[in-house]
């Protein structure tokens, strides 16, 4: 079983009920904390890299959707 954190559960929770237009905002505190895992030592588990690269996708989507044609 993989292990992940009780932080990573609350996020993962808020980001689930998040409406699908804002979800993206969640990204920087999902990298923070990969960032604070790799810091300590720690190997962040693969639903925690999943979950940031499919924010992040999200974020870039979001920034092409705000450009004027």
């Amino acid at each position: 079983m993989i292990k992940t954190t009780p932080e990573f559960e609350r996020l993962r929770h808020q980001i689930a009920q998040a409406d699908s237009e804002i979800r993206h905002r969640y990204e920087p505190q999902v990298r923070r904390m990969m960032e604070r895992m790799v810091a300590s030592g720690e190997a962040v588990p693969g639903p925690i890299k999943r979950l940031h690269k499919e924010l992040l996708c999200e974020a870039i989507e979001a920034q092409f959707d705000n450009m004027p044609v």
